[in-house]
């Protein structure tokens, strides 16, 4: 069942560095996978890049001892309407913080991929790069998304093991010819991981945000 975005409660956010020290950084917001938190990969921050602001939001929607961005199916089935509502609810908490952040990029894991490539496809020209691990982006939501507007300028990373035994293969099949064109995309299969984050892969990521976020010519 979706509720409209309105009825979410307040965000619970975990930061990086205190609010004094924020202004004039880069942001990086974490979105986490189903049933899990916002301490979940929180532990990424410090291995990453030391310039960003790191928040690391949990989703809305109780599930568990965790919680989801929207209500899903164990074949990964979802309604459109309650993608839209999380991505609205993310766009208005991302609305109220941004100010005084030289830019913003987005980390999502899972179904965090789901939720960061929503985001990006909604408001393409203030989101600085994207990366997406072991997830998939939605079908759908023509009349919503501005795809269109996606001209192949945007840093994407997609990290994911073939072998992830959780994300169907129709969604990865979706998700890669949907990418085609529509991002600068850097795709990076990883063996044994499953359906989880490897230290190779978070060295890989962190040299994707330094690269293309932080190199001064950028």
């Amino acid at each position: 069942m979706s509720l409209d975005a309105t009825s979410f409660p307040e965000p619970t956010v975990l930061w990086s560095v205190p609010e004094g020290q924020r202004e004039g950084r880069p942001l990086l917001v974490l979105l986490h996978g189903y049933g899990a938190n916002e301490a979940d990969l929180f532990g990424l921050a410090d291995q990453l890049p030391e310039d960003f602001v790191v928040a690391s939001v949990r989703a809305p929607l109780a599930m568990g001892p965790g919680y989801t961005w929207f209500p899903l199916t164990g074949s990964v089935e979802y309604s459109f309407d309650a993608v839209r509502d999380a991505t609205e609810y993310l766009l208005a908490w991302l609305d109220s913080v941004r100010e005084g952040f030289t830019s913003v990029s987005l980390l999502g894991f899972s179904m965090g991929m789901a939720m960061a490539t929503s985001l990006w496809r909604r408001r393409p020209q203030e989101i600085a790069a994207v990366v997406g691990l072991s997830g998939f982006a939605v079908e759908g939501g023509s009349d919503y998304f501005r795809d269109a507007e996606l001209d192949g300028s945007t840093p994407f990373f997609w990290g994911r093991d073939p072998q992830d035994p959780v994300i169907p293969r129709e969604r990865i099949d979706f998700t890669a010819a949907w990418l085609l064109g529509k991002a600068r995309a850097t795709k990076v299969q990883y063996s044994g991981v499953w359906h989880g984050i490897s230290p190779q892969e978070v060295g890989h990521v962190a040299e994707f945000l330094g690269f293309e976020v932080l190199s001064p010519q950028r």
